[in-house]
């Protein structure tokens, strides 16, 4: 049987903890527009019983008019303690389809200081396929604790850093967007962004690393990572659209041992729309390692 990741949870040991008194489950839900879901309708209506919502913009730097940047250790550790978490606590976090968001909440939690975070296989949607306990109605008030948030700079990036690692090229760049995004041959998402991706960064889309909900087997993410000669012995920065499917590929790296990685919280979403910002482009669509950069 393949080796998996010890940073995800099957559904049968997730329901024989419920009762656990130390184990807080997470719903951390979000979705692009194009999905047609509510993230926060669907917790309303139905969860697993003693959830949480983790809204990864609403638990953000407000400040920021880029999505979902990470806030301060002091606001999240408040928003962690009004959720009932403390970092000591054994978390598990899932979301609807269950390889989405839910790395990012996990990314998230494990960069301010939270010591056992896990993700739920196959998502809610498997949990309530496969005919386990579902909370319905309005859901519990919390009862608050204290979160000790301490941020780990080292594990995020910002776009200062990214301008430096292209004259340095000492870290890897990993972008977990859909292929043709990435190649610059399909449009963005959001609007006023440029297409392609940061010159000399490699495509490792986030959908590659998973299937059905869940995260691949170690050895066939070792054969994406080999896919873009990812070395072991060097740093590595993952980026996406706006730093959620990014979270994909650190838990990924994290999982085949890997663990000299950071995150671009500001990701394309940032480096799209600055202008100054070199943008390199594969217009034929084939990993050849041929760009064409547009300073």
């Amino acid at each position: 049987m393949s080796e998996k990741s010890r940073f995800v949870i099957a559904g049968d040991e997730v329901q024989q903890m419920l009762a656990s008194a130390r184990v807080r489950l997470v719903d951390g839900s979000w979705y692009l527009p194009a999905q047609n879901r509510d993230a926060k309708a669907e917790f309303m209506a139905a969860r697993i019983p003693g959830a949480v919502r983790f809204d990864i913009d609403e638990i953000s730097d407000r400040s920021s008019a880029l999505p979902h940047m990470l806030p301060t250790p002091e606001n999240f550790g408040a928003a962690m303690g009004a959720l009932g978490i403390s970092e000591d606590d054994d978390i598990i976090v899932y979301d609807g389809p269950g390889m989405f968001s839910a790395a990012r909440v996990w990314w998230n939690l494990r960069v301010m200081g939270a010591k056992s975070v896990r993700i739920l296989e196959g998502g809610f949607d498997r949990w309530q396929m496969d005919g386990r306990p579902v909370e319905t109605g309005a859901p519990k008030s919390p009862e608050p604790a204290l979160f000790k948030a301490v941020l780990d700079a080292d594990r995020v990036r910002g776009i200062a850093d990214m301008r430096a690692n292209l004259k340095s090229g000492n870290a890897q760049v990993l972008d977990a967007r859909p292929f043709a995004r990435f190649c610059g041959t399909a449009p963005e998402p959001r609007p006023g962004l440029r297409s392609g991706h940061i010159p000399g960064s490699q495509p490792v889309p986030a959908t590659e690393l998973f299937s059905d909900g869940k995260l691949k087997p170690l050895d066939e993410l070792r054969e994406v990572f080999n896919g873009v000669a990812l070395a072991m012995d060097r740093p590595a920065i993952t980026t996406c659209g706006s730093g959620v499917t990014a979270a994909v590929i650190s838990l990924a790296l994290e999982s085949i041992g890997h663990t000299d990685h950071s995150l671009y919280d500001g990701s394309w979403a940032e480096w799209g729309q600055a202008e100054d910002a070199p943008v390199a482009q594969w217009l034929d669509g084939e990993v050849s390692g041929k760009t064409t950069v547009r300073e």
